[in-house]
Formats: C-alpha cells, structure tokens, sequence
C-alpha cells in the first residue's frame, strides 16, 4: 500500500507565460513525477514514438475510448482530436505516484467535473505583465506577427479563467515561480486526506503508550 495517494497536478497557462518550462523543470526537481502522455488523432510526426510522445489513435478508436467513459479529458483542436486516458492516472494515484498535466482551462474543467476531482491540484501561471508576455513570444523567433497576435487575443480569454484554480503563480522570476510550484506540490503532498496509513500509524503511537503503562 502507498503511503500517500497521488497527486493529479494541473499546470496550465496562456502561451508564453511560462507552463512548459516549468512542467520541466518541476521532472527535473523530482523524476518520480510522470508526465501524463496524451491520446491525439493526429499522424505522428518525424521522431515521435508511440506511447512516449503521444498514443497515436485513428478517430473511431478515439471516439470509441470517449463513449465508454475512457478519457478524463479531450478537445478537438485544428481538427484532430487529443485527450488524457484515465486508466494510466488512476494507477498512478492508487500507487501514490503524481501525474503531471499540461493542459488549457477547457481541459481542466473537465477533469475536475470527473470522479478524480479530489485528487486534483490545480496551478494557473500568469505573466507579469501583457507586455512581457508578448515579448516572450517574440523572443521565442518562431511565429509571425499574425500568429503572435492570434496568441494575444487567446491569451486574454485564456486568463479569464484564472480563478477556476487553486493556486495562482506570477511568473515574474522563473526561479522563484519554480521555488512557488516546488512548495504547492510538497504542501499537498503532506495532506492528512492523502496519506492513508496515518490512522494506522497514530493507532500504533497509542498503542505503545498504553503498553507502558
């Protein structure tokens, strides 16, 4: 028995603002951690290795998997179809390993209306200020104006969502946003609700009390 459920950890922010690097760097932190590994409709591209980067899936398997109640969450994005299976999360959590989702608000919504809603901890990243955030994709050299400004404008909707997660970073500093996100995930660790074999454990403290006396 695990000492401890796991966690189903939801990082999610607009683009730019700073989620990606700090899934990263939180592996980095502790390796234990597993990133949760999509399901997507799409062809797979050069280099991608099913069940590592993707579960590759035609769209009749992927249907199939979201009509018998298989996928905590999906969306259809440029028309193809991505989603998390469930399965894979819920070994995790019984076994007392956390699972690592990089997603959107649409998608978090999702998993928190599901039956794993208690195990969820939910953290939005912010920028620091619009102005940085459009430079930060600027400075990333790989989209157009048009694109960078089709991100903007998603990234207000985006933001809109803040308040639907428990915890909120400003990542005005990477280094103390990645010090803020170590600290949330040591903090609900240590929840009495997820460890199990505390009852057992104060059980056994009483026990040998009363033998001593």
């Amino acid at each position: 028995m695990a000492n401890r459920r796991g966690l189903l950890l939801i990082i999610s922010s607009p683009s730019g603002a700073g989620k990606s690097t700090l899934s990263r760097r939180l592996q980095a932190w502790d390796p234990s951690i597993r990133f949760s590994v999509s399901a997507t409709t799409r062809a797979p591209r050069e280099g991608e290795v099913d069940g590592k980067d993707y579960l590759f899936r035609s769209r009749s398997e992927f249907e199939g998997m979201v009509r018998t109640g298989e996928m905590l969450e999906h969306a259809e994005v440029f028309g193809n179809l991505y989603g998390s299976p469930k399965a894979p999360v819920e070994k995790s959590i019984a076994q007392g390993c956390d699972t690592l989702f990089d997603i959107d608000w649409q998608g978090g919504r999702q998993i928190n209306n599901s039956a794993l809603a208690g195990d969820v901890v939910s953290v939005f990243v912010l920028p620091p200020s619009m102005a940085e955030l459009e430079q930060r994709l600027r400075n990333r050299g790989q989209d157009s104006d048009a694109v960078i400004a089709a991100r903007m404008e998603k990234s207000q909707a985006e933001i809109s969502h803040w308040a639907e997660y428990q915890y909120v970073l400003v990542n005005n500093d990477i280094d103390q946003a990645e010090a803020e996100l170590r600290a949330i995930v040591t903090a609900e660790r240590m929840r009495r609700e997820r460890q199990p074999n505390l009852s057992d454990f104060v059980a056994g403290l009483d026990q040998e009390f009363l033998n001593r006396t």
